[in-house]
């Protein structure tokens, strides 16, 4: 049984049919992050990377029935083509960090997650984990999974 006091991670492993140097790319630049962020039917009209240790991001999500959802981060660790370490909060336009309330989401939805994703060559193409740190114990993570599914999707499709 599942602590309902103990946070939880999503850990998804994609291997994408292109060299690393691109799917870093995919992540690192912000026209190409537009082009994949968000689930299935979502568009991401704000992508704004200050790729830098405390540098800042910025993405917006525009769903399907014209809502826009923010999200914020500073990275605190980058390892070219390796790995990106980032916190992860909802935003609003502005870039501020606000709770999940604002979006809807519980009051028990932490302020502040992470996120890890790590980079490896894989004969001829690229190995790809997520790890999204510090889940509430609260239903959340099989949309966090779709979610993340879906955009990966979208960025495999943006490698071709």
């Amino acid at each position: 049984m599942t602590d309902p006091n103990q946070n939880q991670d999503v850990i998804i492993t994609r291997v994408f049919d292109a060299p690393r140097e691109r799917v870093w790319r995919a992540w690192t630049d912000p026209a190409q992050v537009a082009r994949w962020w968000g689930p299935k039917n979502f568009t991401a009209p704000v992508a704004q990377i200050d790729l830098r240790v405390g540098g800042k991001y910025v993405f917006c999500m525009h769903s399907p029935d014209g809502k826009d959802y923010y999200s914020t981060g500073v990275y605190r660790k980058i390892v070219p083509l390796s790995e990106i370490v980032c916190t992860d909060s909802f935003a609003d336009e502005n870039g501020n960090v606000v709770p999940a309330s604002h979006y809807g989401m519980g009051d028990d939805f932490p302020l502040e997650l992470q996120f890890i994703v790590t980079f490896e060559d894989d004969a001829g193409k690229t190995k790809m984990t997520l790890r999204h740190i510090g889940f509430p114990a609260d239903g959340s993570i099989p949309q966090a999974e779709t979610g993340w599914n879906e955009s990966f999707d979208k960025l495999a499709e943006s490698q071709k």
